[in-house]
């Protein structure tokens, strides 16, 4: 592998941001091919004249992206060459879904350790615990939807500290798990709503409604976490945007 010292000290942008951006550049150009196995850390700290917690933090950003993987006791290797191009899809229930200047909260309703159904752990092919997050959003103080979402626990650390209604469950995830998402797998259903959660939203048993799930994946094709979200479809819209990202 060539390696070349391009760090800039005097640069305002901290070292491991740069140490990231040199190493993806070069994975994306193909320099750093698919499968080929990175320096050792000692190598790189000497190459670019850094600190190995600056390597380590470039690195664990990159495997968290998809661009790097560890293999224990082997290294760590590249795993794509390319970046991704063609349409990317945004599907996300929007802030401003129920129209401008409309008053709408999220409530926290339950959090903690909850076993899912067999379904969902299908759906999440891991073992373990997993951390349930319930939620109610209420627009012009009348409840509009649940949002009931799982993931496993060791994949959030200190998600019971997190403010788990100021922020999505998505952005969440992104800024604070030790992965992140890539894709999003989502289908919509009809269904009835019963039992508790007609309760909650205030509608007869068995009225009609709408029921979403949605799998957030990581780049590594593994899923991450799972929500639903059921509510009346008079109540919201779904917003999906398509976007050219190469």
């Amino acid at each position: 592998m060539q390696i070349e010292k391009t760090v800039d000290r005097d640069s305002e942008q901290k070292l491991y941001v740069q140490i990231y951006t040199i190493f993806k550049a070069k994975i994306e150009s193909g320099e750093w091919y698919c499968g080929v196995r990175l320096p050792s850390e000692d190598e790189l700290c000497r190459a670019y004249n850094v600190s190995k917690a600056t390597i380590r933090i470039a690195i664990a950003e990159l495997v968290r992206d998809g661009y790097l993987r560890r293999q224990q006791g082997k290294g760590t290797f590249v795993t794509r060459s390319i970046a991704h191009s063609g349409m990317t899809m945004r599907t996300r229930l929007t802030e401003d879904m129920f129209g401008e200047g409309v008053k709408t909260r999220k409530e926290l309703m339950e959090k903690g350790i909850k076993e899912p159904t067999e379904k969902i752990k299908r759906y999440l092919k891991v073992e373990g615990d997993f951390y349930r997050v319930l939620c109610k959003r209420v627009v012009e103080d009348e409840p509009a939807y649940l949002e009931e979402s799982f993931i496993p626990e060791a994949l959030f650390p200190g998600i019971e500290r997190e403010d788990l209604c100021s922020t999505s469950f998505y952005d969440l995830i992104q800024e604070k798990t030790l992965r992140r998402i890539s894709k999003v797998l989502q289908t919509i259903e009809v269904t009835e709503i019963t039992g508790d959660a007609a309760h909650i939203l205030e509608v007869k048993e068995g009225s009609p409604g709408l029921l979403l799930h949605r799998l957030l994946i990581g780049s590594d094709g593994i899923p991450i976490a799972y929500t639903s979200l059921i509510g009346s479809g008079v109540k919201y819209k779904i917003q999906t945007e398509f976007e050219r990202i190469k």
